[in-house]
């Protein structure tokens, strides 16, 4: 897409118009810079001499153009063909659908060339305006499977912690994976999650909730304590759990 334009016109006003007209926007659009490079001047004696007014019009690119414009630009490098892209910038946040045959190469092992892609197209993005905006790649559906699959994942592990009391550790994901199994295992009553880990390594831990207690039938069938000798109290030191979470909060998460 044409973003700068030199006209030239018999006034100033002119070379604009004949500027803005190439670019396809009007002379008062307000994405539009102004410059002017040559004033006209007439002839002497109306013979000698004398030249036209010479402008620069620059159509400034919006944060979504330029999101766009960054995709594209990778997708034409992986060299895909056949990929198609729909954009949408509602409430500061800029919405990229990405169709094709080849969109598996974009999505990467469980997302992560997608989030990549992501990041790096919000930094593209936010170069070009002062107001910041989010940006979500998407494929179809693929996000949304992800978020039911973490879901369904974070909430069976949250129940085995409430039986068992036993911890699982899960594989290292990114925050806004992290925040959905913290929210799936909020549900659970009896279980709590935290997450662990720095940088590329940061992942959730899933475990008994410390302060509620579990679901476990700890005196055996019929709530009686196993026999231990007759000494009516038990050697073995309790399994520990994590701190206590009273407000319900995944601990030790920080910013998502």
């Amino acid at each position: 897409m044409l973003r700068e334009v030199i006209a030239t016109g018999a006034t100033v006003e002119e070379a604009k118009e004949k500027a803005c007209q190439e670019l396809g926007v009007e002379t008062y659009d307000d994405r539009i810079d102004f410059e002017i490079i040559e004033m006209q001047s007439k002839k002497v004696l109306g013979l000698f001499g004398g030249h036209p007014a010479k402008v620069k019009v620059t159509l400034k690119q919006s944060a979504a153009q330029a999101a766009e414009d960054f995709i594209r630009n990778i997708i034409d490098n992986m060299e895909l063909s056949g990929i198609t892209l729909s954009t949408k910038d509602e409430d500061n946040v800029i919405t990229i659908d990405i169709e094709g045959d080849d969109v598996g190469f974009i999505i990467g092992r469980r997302g992560e060339t997608m989030d990549a892609l992501q990041y790096l197209t919000c930094l593209a993005a936010n170069r070009v305006d002062p107001a910041y905006k989010r940006v979500v790649i998407n494929t179809g559906d693929y996000r949304e499977k992800r978020e039911k699959t973490l879901e369904s994942l974070g909430r069976r592990l949250a129940i085995k912690a409430a039986k068992t009391g036993k911890k699982s550790v899960l594989e290292p994901m990114n925050p806004y994976e992290r925040r959905i199994i913290h929210t799936s295992v909020q549900k659970i009553d009896g279980a709590t999650s935290w997450s662990e880990g720095e940088n590329l390594n940061r992942h959730v831990v899933i475990g008994p909730d410390g302060k509620r207690g579990n679901n476990r039938n700890r005196g055996g069938r019929g709530g009686r304590r196993p026999n231990n000798g007759g000494r009516g109290r038990y050697n073995s030191k309790p399994k520990q759990s994590p701190a206590p979470n009273p407000d319900r909060k995944p601990l030790n998460e920080g910013e998502y």
